[in-house]
């Protein structure tokens, strides 16, 4: 994560006064997976390549 992005992260929690952690909790319970299409089987065995 570059600096920038993690210095949002810290400034967008401190103003919601909360916490970075849950602050990516959050983000990552909104995460919409579809029901149907391309699923991992093994979500676990996923990588993520740029």
């Amino acid at each position: 994560m570059s600096e920038r992005r993690l210095n949002k992260l810290r400034l967008y929690a401190a103003i919601k006064d909360t916490t970075m952690t849950h602050v990516i909790e959050d983000l990552i319970d909104s995460l919409k997976i579809p029901e149907t299409g391309n699923q991992v089987s093994d979500p676990t065995s996923f990588v993520y390549r740029r």
